[in-house]
């Protein structure tokens, strides 16, 4: 029990559990909103529960909610274990876990009153956007200060991925969350027009790029060696991998923009910007899954290294076509349409969600002492997420294309063939099967809320542990 007096895992112990929770609150909310697009009866004329209302509920609580509590909990515990070094501050690290978890009520309170700023991804009112930048400022001095006071020469490739992402989403929400506030709950941005629109997905964009990027590749440097028993792949790659993909990935936003009344050379600086991001990002992937390179046997027997290998598989798919959808050509066809949606959660669900999923696999039995209750229910979660990640994206590619080509296709007669309402008619049945692809992915997540909570109450002390050794990490 050294580790668990040297090392601060109450905290991780905290927001590793509430990533549980807060990833079945906000793929329940997302499977409703889901199931309301395919029969829209089902909002009951209720406004609290419209699309409108919950679509950004949904976001906020897969995103920030589960995601946020999975980075939180991970660079924790990484930092610490890398560093051996104990946290900076335990009141400093326990302010971050309730302050994050105020700002995540907060969301769901406002949310679904419609109080909202409009900004994609960064919808909360300019009161909650103070708290966030407390919450985050501290969260950098605890990361840092445990840095700065580490007993190891040498930082991890990991913690490089977790200081990037929380310098880099500091920026963003404090430059795009500039407003001014006429009530205590209703704001307007501070900048007006197409400067606001490339404020926005300056923000938006690397909101996906640092938040859902650089933070999950942390795990993926650390966790895949980890479970694989293997070291890194190639040290020196992973440290080119981070350089190419922070200088690279800050530029790309103008590719949401395509077509609109932003100047032309700024869309076409954010294309080629997302073409030359796809080198940095196959050089991470092809890096973690090298990682297992005489350990390949272990995917047959091991479901939580299955969990991380398919996760950085789906950040290959994804990352692919990021940039095939960022070429203007191929964005007439894209934009605006499900293509987009499939695309964010081949990223969001087969990457971010699967990463965290075997990360906290793999943490959660050794920060709380414990056994893991049954490894046949990891094999039946992988599965069942898998399936769910499957029928959601291939149903969305479909209905996407289909509806690119519906509202571009003309008669000979220059009128359009098909009016929206048949478009929207033919998309019913992609809709029905994308509801069931997210009920399968959150039932997996349940079946993990299962595993966790007989995991952390059993009785049965772990055998190997941190507690049980861990294989060294490469330098």
């Amino acid at each position: 029990m050294v580790e668990q007096t040297t090392y601060n895992y109450k905290v991780v112990r905290q927001f590793a559990i509430m990533a549980v929770v807060w990833a079945i609150v906000g793929m329940l909310v997302g499977v409703y909103i889901a199931a309301e697009l395919a029969w829209p009866f089902l909002n009951f004329d209720i406004p609290y529960l419209t699309f409108s209302r919950l679509r950004p509920l949904h976001t906020n609580a897969v995103i920030f909610a589960f995601g946020g509590c999975a980075l939180f909990a991970t660079s924790y515990y990484v930092v610490q274990r890398t560093c051996h070094a104990r946290l900076l501050s335990d009141k400093l690290a326990a302010f971050t876990f309730w302050g994050w978890q105020a700002v995540i009520v907060l969301a769901a309170i406002t949310l679904p009153l419609g109080i909202t700023s409009g900004k994609e991804y960064a919808e909360l009112e300019w009161p909650i956007d103070i708290l966030i930048t407390i919450v985050w400022v501290a969260y950098a001095v605890v990361f840092f200060g445990t840095i700065m006071k580490r007993k190891t020469p040498h930082i991890y490739v990991a913690n490089w991925f977790y200081g990037a992402f929380i310098i880099t989403i500091a920026m963003l929400h404090i430059f795009n969350s500039a407003a001014m506030p006429v009530t205590f709950w209703k704001s307007y941005s501070a900048y007006a027009g197409v400067q606001d629109a490339m404020v926005q997905w300056w923000y938006g964009h690397n909101a996906v790029g640092f938040f859902l990027t650089a933070g999950f590749l942390g795990m993926m440097y650390y966790f895949i060696p980890k479970q694989a028993g293997r070291p890194v792949f190639s040290y020196r790659l992973s440290i080119v991998h981070f350089w190419a993909l922070i200088f690279t990935y800050i530029w790309a936003g103008p590719h949401h923009l395509h077509y609109t009344a932003l100047p032309d050379w700024t869309q076409s600086l954010g294309m080629v910007m997302s073409l030359i991001l796809l080198a940095p990002s196959w050089g991470g992937m092809i890096n973690g899954i090298m990682t297992l390179s005489g350990a390949w046997d272990k995917l047959r027997t091991d479901p939580i290294l299955r969990f991380l290998v398919v996760s950085v598989s789906f950040y290959g798919m994804s990352t692919f076509e990021g940039p095939m959808m960022a070429i203007k050509t191929v964005n007439a066809l894209s934009h605006y349409t499900d293509w987009t949606v499939g695309h964010v959660h081949s990223g969001a669900l087969g990457w971010v969600a699967m990463v965290s999923m075997g990360s906290l696999y793999y943490m959660i039995p050794r920060v709380f002492g414990r056994e893991l209750y049954s490894l046949a229910l990891v094999e039946l979660h992988f599965w069942v997420a898998t399936i769910g990640v499957v029928l959601y994206i291939a149903s969305m590619w479909v209905s996407g294309i289909m509806q690119g080509l519906m509202w571009r296709a003309v008669n000979s007669d220059g009128t359009l063939t098909y009016s929206f309402v048949e478009s929207v008619q033919a998309m019913h049945p992609f809709y029905v099967v994308r509801t069931l692809g997210g009920v399968f992915f959150l039932l997996g997540a349940i079946i993990m809320m299962y595993n966790v909570v007989k995991t952390v109450t059993g009785a049965e002390p772990a055998k190997v542990n941190d507690i049980i050794p861990e294989p060294a990490l490469a330098h």
